[in-house]
């Protein structure tokens, strides 16, 4: 009994008497349930999705990475920084649509088709004249090589018109993608500036599939990239090489972003775009190629200009495995998915 000794009698043997045996069940019984509380914290208290998923709470390894995709959190509707995160069917688009719908906004869509890329041109216009913001004013910026192949025109709906601008002929993908921004920054200064008071940028090789409304209109708007979205950080594939005007340090960067949809007010675009021209040139004068081309640079940018909307994965998707689960999906790459090597698929999509 010597961790007891306020238990003892003044003087003699000690004796169990009847209040010595209540303080020693109430003690006893205090160390059990202090015992049994740390046991039962440590049982209940579950560990991060992310390891969850790599199955690090077995003490396993895993490497599917879909798995790391369904412990993330699927439909949050505010970015870290407060900017909405869009989910097309959600309460506060609802309210976004409204907020602008009464404004009467001239809005731009502009894609570049050079080369092959007219192929997709019809599909690409025709599904815009049912889906990208219907009932409101739309001019669409087609920057072509090739402006006959446009003929004859698809017939557009009120308010919908059509404008060609011509462009050199700019062979090769990875030329094309360094080229993008520094046309995106002539047009607007020569065209589209004067004319639409937001313009969006996408890829021509996609198909409007589903209604996107005013809840995409934004100051600067960029779109998750459906592959990586619910994706550790690490897993993002930013400019690593500390050489690029595009790196990326570890300790930076929310999301990643893909360049086949973003935009926003003209004058924000404008500036995006002009950063971007430049840290391009800067880049390909040293013989600098980034990792991801354009999209590289349109990263470090939002990481700098946080954009003040952020699309969801349903305005960007294809089929793939690692492509995360929408709601509805808005927007579809096509080249993604007629490369794919599923006939099914590309029957599917009339590749």
């Amino acid at each position: 009994m010597a961790l007891f000794p306020f238990c003892r009698t003044p003087s003699g043997p000690v004796r169990a008497t009847r209040l010595q045996f209540v303080l020693y069940c109430f003690l006893l019984s205090l160390i059990i349930y202090f015992l049994q509380g740390r046991k039962t914290t440590v049982s209940v208290k579950s560990p991060h999705p992310f390891f969850q998923a790599l199955g690090a709470d077995k003490g396993q390894v895993m490497t599917d990475i879909t798995l790391i995709k369904e412990a993330a959190l699927q439909t949050p509707l505010q970015t870290p920084w407060g900017a909405p995160l869009v989910w097309g069917d959600a309460r506060n688009s609802a309210r976004r649509r409204a907020k602008f719908a009464q404004r009467g906004i001239h809005t731009g869509l502009l894609v570049l088709m050079v080369g092959p890329y007219g192929q997709f041109f019809r599909r690409f216009l025709s599904s815009a004249e049912t889906y990208f913001l219907p009932g409101n004013m739309v001019t669409y910026y087609i920057l072509t090589d090739n402006p006959h192949s446009l003929e004859p025109h698809i017939k557009l709906g009120p308010e919908r018109e059509l404008k060609v601008v011509p462009v050199a002929e700019l062979p090769g993908w990875d030329r094309l993608a360094y080229r993008r921004m520094a046309l995106l920054v002539d047009a607007i200064r020569n065209h589209i500036g004067r004319e639409v008071e937001y313009i969006f940028c996408a890829d021509i090789d996609q198909e409007f599939v589903a209604p996107i409304g005013e809840e995409i209109l934004g100051d600067l708007v960029a779109t998750l990239h459906p592959e990586l979205y619910g994706m550790p950080r690490n897993a993002f594939p930013y400019e690593v090489e500390e050489v690029s005007s595009a790196c990326v340090e570890e300790d930076e960067g929310d999301y990643y972003y893909t360049s086949e949809l973003y935009g926003g007010l003209v004058s924000e675009v404008y500036r995006l775009a002009r950063a971007c021209s430049l840290l391009i040139l800067q880049d390909q004068a040293n013989k600098i190629k980034a990792r991801g081309l354009e999209e590289s640079y349109l990263n470090r940018y939002l990481i700098d200009h946080r954009p003040t909307c952020v699309l969801s994965p349903e305005y960007s998707c294809w089929d793939s495995a690692l492509v995360a689960d929408v709601p509805v999906q808005r927007l579809i790459s096509l080249g993604r998915q007629c490369d794919a090597p599923d006939m099914q698929m590309k029957e599917q999509h009339k590749c």
